[in-house]
C-alpha cells in the first residue's frame, strides 16, 4: 500500500484517478481519522457515518458543497459555536443554497421545491426522457465511434431537467450547451464565470413574464409556487432554487450513466444479461451508484464537540462522511468491490445522502439511468469501449474530472453496433 500519511485530499492530484485505495487506507486508520491540515475528520465506516445525516443540533451543512476549503472566516471558540457560525452564515461560499441550509430555513426551501416538482409533472417528464433518448441517439446511431458523456449523457440530463423545470423547448438548444461547473475542483477553487449564472437569468426572465402574463404551463405554475404558509417568494428565491436544481440535476444523472455504460462496455456478459432481462436493470443502477458512488464526499461543520467511536472531534472541526468508502463497507455490504445484481440491500447505500438533505432528485437519476440504458438497448446490439481512444483490456487508460468531490469521467469513447 502507498504511504498516505502526507496526503492532501483536497489538492493531490494523484487520488483522482484511483480515490479507493486511499479511503481504505483511511479505513484501516480508525472510525474517525484525523487530517490536520485542513481540521478535518474523515469517516469511512457505514455505521459511523450513519447517524451524522440526521443529527442536525450537532452538524452543520453550511459549508457541503466545498467542505474546508475556503477555511472559515472566523476562529472557533469553546465546545458550541453554533452563534459564531449565523453571525458568518451569509459570507460563506454558496450561502442561500438549500444544500448548504440548516433548519429551519432547509424546511421552508425544501418545500417551496416540493412545489416545483410533483408527482404529474414528474410523469409527464418520464414520457419525455424516451423521446428524448431516441432523438440522442439518432444522432449517434451511423457513428462507429461517440463520446457517452458529451453526445448522450450531458445533454440528456441537461435537457431533462429543463423540460422538468418547463423550460419551452424552443430553448432546449441553448440549454444543451451550457453546463454548470463541478464543485471542489483541485488547483481552481475561484472559476470566473459559472454558467449557471446564465441560467439563473433565463429563469428569471422566466418567472418574471409568467407573474405578470401567466399561462397554462409549467413555467406559470413555478411563477405561482407559494411557501406552505401560503405567502409568495421573491423571484429571487424561485430562480435560486430553480437553478440550483437544474446544475444538481446535471451532475449525477451523467456521472451514473457515464460509469454504467463503461462496466456494460467491460463486461459483455454483464451487458448481454440486461439486455435479456430488463428487469435487472434497477438493481444493476443501485449497485453502479453504490459502487461508483458520483459523490465522493459529504461534509459537515461540527457546531458542538461531539464524539464518533469513541474519538472526540472538537466544536469548529469539518466532518468527511466519504460516501465512497461508506458505500464499500465490507461491514455492511458482502463482497463490497462486486457487482452483485442479488444483493438483497443494494438499495441501502448512501451514495444520494441520507436525512433532510438527501438529493430531491434521486428517483429522476434513477429513472433517467433506467430509461436511458433500456433505449440504447433498443437501438443499439453492442456496447464496447473504443479501444483507440481508451486502449485495450488490461491497459485502459481513462481521465477523471479533477475534483475532490465527485468522482466523474471526461470522456467515454464507445464503439457501437446498430441493433
Amino acid at each position: 500500500m502507498q504511504n498516505y500519511d502526507q496526503v492532501d485530499l483536497f489538492t493531490d492530484t494523484s487520488l483522482i484517478e484511483d480515490p479507493y485505495s486511499y479511503f481504505e487506507y483511511l479505513r484501516s486508520q480508525g472510525p474517525a481519522v484525523y487530517l490536520p491540515k485542513h481540521n478535518v475528520y474523515a469517516v469511512t465506516g457505514f455505521q459511523d457515518g450513519l447517524p451524522v445525516f440526521s443529527n442536525h443540533e450537532v452538524f452543520s451543512a453550511a459549508i457541503a458543497v466545498n467542505g474546508p476549503i475556503p477555511p472559515l472566516p472566523f476562529t472557533p471558540e469553546g465546545d458550541d459555536i453554533s452563534e459564531q457560525l449565523e453571525a458568518v452564515r451569509e459570507q460563506l461560499p454558496y450561502a442561500g443554497i438549500i444544500i448548504t441550509e440548516d433548519m429551519p430555513q432547509h424546511a421552508k426551501t425544501k418545500s417551496l421545491m416540493m412545489g416545483m416538482i410533483t408527482p404529474a409533472r414528474l410523469q409527464a417528464n418520464h414520457a419525455f426522457m424516451g423521446t428524448l433518448a431516441d432523438r440522442l441517439i439518432d444522432e449517434i446511431i451511423d457513428k462507429d465511434s461517440f463520446d457517452a458523456i458529451m453526445d448522450f449523457g450531458q445533454p440528456f440530463a441537461t435537457l431533462v431537467i429543463a423540460d422538468l423545470l418547463g423550460v419551452p423547448e424552443e430553448d432546449h438548444p441553448k440549454y444543451r450547451i451550457l453546463r454548470s461547473n463541478l464543485p471542489g475542483m483541485i488547483g481552481n477553487q475561484g472559476t470566473p464565470h459559472d454558467p449557471l449564472e446564465e441560467i439563473g437569468l433565463y429563469f428569471w426572465g422566466y418567472i418574471e413574464d409568467r407573474r405578470a402574463n401567466p399561462r397554462d404551463d409549467v413555467l406559470s405554475r413555478l411563477a405561482q409556487v407559494k411557501y406552505k404558509d401560503g405567502s409568495t417568494p421573491d423571484i429571487l428565491e424561485v430562480v435560486k432554487t430553480a437553478t440550483f436544481m437544474f446544475g444538481a440535476g446535471q451532475h449525477t444523472t451523467v456521472l451514473l450513466l457515464a460509469s454504467a455504460l463503461r462496466v456494460l462496455a467491460e463486461d459483455q456478459e454483464l451487458q448481454q444479461r440486461l439486455r435479456d432481462d430488463r428487469s435487472l436493470i434497477p438493481a444493476f443502477v443501485e449497485e453502479m451508484l453504490r459502487l461508483n458512488s458520483p459523490v465522493k464526499l459529504e461534509y459537515r461543520l461540527v457546531k458542538k464537540t461531539t464524539e464518533i467511536g469513541g474519538v472526540e472531534i472538537k466544536a469548529g472541526a469539518t466532518l468527511l462522511l466519504i460516501l465512497s468508502a461508506m458505500n464499500r463497507d465490507p461491514e455492511v455490504f458482502e463482497d463490497p468491490q462486486q457487482v452483485k445484481l442479488d444483493r438483497k440491500n443494494g438499495s441501502d447505500h448512501v451514495a444520494f445522502g441520507r436525512g433532510m438533505h438527501a438529493c430531491a432528485g434521486s428517483p429522476l437519476a434513477r429513472a433517467e439511468a433506467k430509461i436511458g440504458l433500456e433505449r440504447l438497448f433498443d437501438r443499439i446490439a453492442n456496447i464496447a469501449i473504443d479501444e483507440e481512444k481508451h486502449g485495450p483490456a488490461g491497459q485502459r487508460k481513462f481521465d477523471y474530472e479533477p475534483t475532490y468531490t465527485l468522482r466523474g469521467l471526461k470522456e467515454l469513447h464507445l464503439k457501437i453496433t446498430p441493433a
